[in-house]
């Protein structure tokens, strides 16, 4: 058997425990970043002018194009946009909080005075002269003399205590005659001060009361509360004359809004692209076309730090990217670390591959650089290895990476684009090796159409679409015949499940399988039974059948150590039957460890050495538990229980349903439709009962499609079979032969079942 291959870097972490061994991953990660940077800030385009050759006025005599992109701010702009934003900061105003304890406490002062005076019977003269000694120049005596007169004065009394809160609540504001015209000329901000926050709200100026026009408001409170005029008179008029500004212009604040809006407000930048000509032969300089050549010669020359700054953490996202979208949410599960070691050197050899080439090969006006860099190699690496949805991003994520930090332009983004998200779409479905040939002819026609869009894009003269077209076919084509040579290298080396190594695994003339048939042959039909059921139901809820199919076949080669403990091997003795139930529940428990042990030296990938460990999950073997406990009286159940895990995938919840499931009917006697369904039904209760499938994201509508899956497989494997009639013996009449054919007695299995396991 050919020696297993490590991948280096998994050989190495593998002595460290699980917490140490992710750190291999994130160390890996920071060291390519740490070179992309590097090789991405110390390589640049050369400067191909000097800035006195060019002024402002005069006749261009050569053309300039840029060799690396730029920007800068464009300082008329930013001044417009800041003007723009500044003026559309509305006022912003406060309320005064003694101002309104105020007017609340003289209006409950004169309640107070109010029912005192009425108690005592005071005439309404009286009444008026006490009001205006207590409340000097605040209150008109009509107000007062109509209040006195008021049928209902203490009611009105309490609903102008309700009109008072309405109009402190919406607030008299005190606006200033000057300075207005700088702000916002709709809208004003108005500050709830509460005793733990501050609440802004925006009010329009037509919905604004002020002093001039508390009358009319007031007026209008009183016809739509639709109150009497008798409160009007008297109690309403009370309540306005008590009424003052209680909102007032914040000049500060306001302020601060404008700070806060000066600096949130961007500077308009113009960018300069890496091949845009700046400069044309024969044309009038303009001021604009200097500036972008000073702005392209200070990029170049003085490498500002904040651009230097900026491709940094541009990089850093980028990598910040691969992390996140090696996690569980994208792949849908945990990566390994030979995987994530494999992620992290595809994008850092790109990211720089994009750099070298940029700055090292000199393309004519119209040959996208991205041509010469096998986008789609980088991208079906993963689609095989992880899967479709790492692929994709990984398809996205790295030419926009390369775009950022200015290795690509616009045309060799959209060709590497195009290219990845091609690669990834043609291996969607591939299970075969030649798939990876045909997605290489697909990837080469849509690197085609892509360059083809890019010619168009760029105005191309007819001579440069034969070249451009010619070698974007070719890198899809090479792709795909390198990714044919180099993926068995690293199958092995990440011990991936890919579809065709699953395919490789699913051989029934490999030799482990060869022995399983050989040593066990009851173990071998069970589980080519079980691989049967778990493809059907698989492909009925959507999951990997495939990979079901594969681990069903693998579940139970521990039992090859000792094939004759198990009832599907074993013909007419049991040696069950002369062992402690104890020590029989020890060797049935023991096909896990062993197989799980045989599967490690055979290399199986992870994902179906699960499978092996997975498949009882920690069930406990009831029947030597029971029989324990009817010989023993008190009993360990842990030393019945598998040592195995509940199944964490629905494809090994599959398998389990389906191993017990399998095992189970063929003690079904004249198993017909309804009886399958029924006793299917309680096999699966039986599991959700004992939390054997809380791991495995399963539903119960998934549950119910699986049932019937395995119903209708079984049905037809226990069809019914016609009774063929014996020929009857020479010299005897059909009829005398068939008296005296042999009648099963009462409760005896028709021969139909003769093959019964128990």
């Amino acid at each position: 058997m050919p020696k297993k291959i490590e991948f280096p870097p998994a050989a190495l972490f593998k002595s460290f425990k699980l917490k140490e061994l992710r750190r291999g991953p994130a160390i890996a990660t920071l060291a390519a970043f740490i070179i992309s940077s590097a090789v991405v800030l110390f390589t640049g385009g050369e400067k191909s002018f000097s800035l006195d050759e060019f002024e402002a006025g005069k006749v261009a005599d050569r053309d300039v194009a840029a060799t690396e992109s730029a920007s800068f701010i464009d300082e008329e702009a930013t001044r417009i946009r800041m003007d723009a934003r500044i003026r559309q900061v509305p006022a912003v105003f406060k309320y005064s909080l003694p101002q309104n304890d105020k007017f609340r406490k003289t209006f409950d002062r004169f309640t107070l005075f109010s029912q005192s005076r009425f108690s005592e019977e005071s005439s309404r003269e009286n009444f008026i002269l006490e009001a205006n000694a207590e409340f000097p120049g605040l209150l008109s005596e009509t107000a007062l003399a109509a209040l006195f007169q008021d049928p209902d004065r203490d009611a009105s009394l309490m609903e102008g205590r309700s009109m008072l809160e309405f109009f402190i609540e919406a607030g008299i504001f005190e606006l200033p005659r000057e300075g207005m015209a700088d702000y916002n000329p709709e809208t004003a901000e108005l500050l709830h001060n509460y005793s733990e926050r501050v609440e802004r709200e925006r009010i329009n100026y037509d919905r604004v009361i002020t002093r001039e026009g508390l009358g009319a408001s007031v007026a209008r409170y009183i016809e739509d509360k639709k109150l009497s005029p008798a409160f009007a008179a008297g109690a309403g008029s009370v309540v306005r004359s008590i009424l003052r500004e209680n909102v007032f212009f914040s000049a500060a604040d306001t302020e601060q809004r404008i700070a806060e809006v000066r600096s949130q407000t961007e500077p308009v930048y113009r960018y300069i692209e890496r091949g845009d000509r700046i400069i044309r032969r024969g044309f009038i300089i303009t001021a604009g076309e200097v500036e972008e050549l000073r702005a392209l010669n200070f990029s170049m020359e003085q490498r500002d730090p904040r651009l230097v700054a900026g491709k940094i953490l541009m990089l850093l996202l980028i990598y910040l990217l691969l992390v996140f979208h090696m996690g569980r949410r994208i792949a849908g599960r945990q990566l390994s670390s030979a995987e994530c070691y494999m992620m992290t050197i595809l994008t850092a050899a790109y990211l720089t591959g994009a750099a070298l080439v940029k700055n090292f090969v000199h393309f004519t006006e119209y040959f996208p650089p991205s041509i010469l860099l096998p986008t789609a190699l980088v991208v079906m690496l993963p689609a095989v290895l992880i899967g479709f949805p790492i692929a994709l991003v990984t398809a996205m994520i790295l030419p926009l990476g390369a775009f950022l930090s200015e290795s690509f332009d616009a045309s060799a983004y959209i060709f590497a684009l195009c290219s990845g998200v091609a690669a990834a779409r043609a291996l969607q479905g591939a299970q075969k090796r030649m798939d990876l040939v045909r997605a290489g002819l697909f990837i080469a026609a849509a690197n085609a159409g892509a360059a083809l869009i890019v010619l168009l894009l760029r105005q191309t003269p007819p001579e440069g679409y034969l070249p451009v077209i010619f070698w974007g076919a070719f890198n899809g084509l090479a792709s795909g015949l390198l990714v044919l040579g180099i993926l068995p290298v690293i199958e092995q080396a990440t011990n991936a499940v890919t579809p065709f190594r699953l395919i490789e695994l699913a051989d029934l003339n490999s030799p482990v399988l060869k022995r399983l048939f050989n040593v066990a042959p009851g173990t071998y039909s069970h589980s080519i039974m079980v691989a049967n059921l778990a493809e059907t139901a698989c492909q009925e809820i959507g999951a990997n059948a495939l990979l079901a199919r594969v681990g069903a076949y693998y579940h139970d080669i521990g039992k090859m150590e000792q094939p004759s403990y198990f009832v599907e091997n074993q013909t007419s003795y049991n040696k069950h039957k002369d062992i402690a139930p104890r020590l029989s529940a020890t060797v049935i428990r023991s096909h896990v460890k062993l197989g799980i042990e045989k599967a490690r030296s055979l290399g199986l990938p992870e994902a179906v050495i699960a499978f092996i460990a997975e498949h009882h999950g920690n069930s406990v073997i009831t029947w030597f538990y029971n029989e324990a406990l009817k010989r023993e009286g008190t009993v360990n159940m842990e030393d019945f229980t598998y040592p195995g895990n509940p199944p964490r995938s629905k494809e090994s919840a599959v398998v389990m349903l389906a191993d017990v499931t399998e095992a189970a009917t063929r003690t079904l006697q004249k198993p017909t439709v309804a009886r399958l369904e029924k006793f299917i039904q309680e096999l699966f209760d039986a599991k959700v009962d004992h939390n054997q499938l809380s791991q495995s994201d399963l539903t119960f509508r998934e549950l119910e499609t699986i049932k019937h899956a395995f119903v209708k497989t079984l049905a037809g494997y226990y069809h019914s079979r016609i009774e063929y009639p014996k020929l009857p013996a020479e010299g005897k009449t059909k009829p005398e032969a068939d008296s005296k054919a042999k009648k099963p007695e009462a409760g005896e299995a028709p021969a139909d079942n003769a093959g019964e396991q128990g």
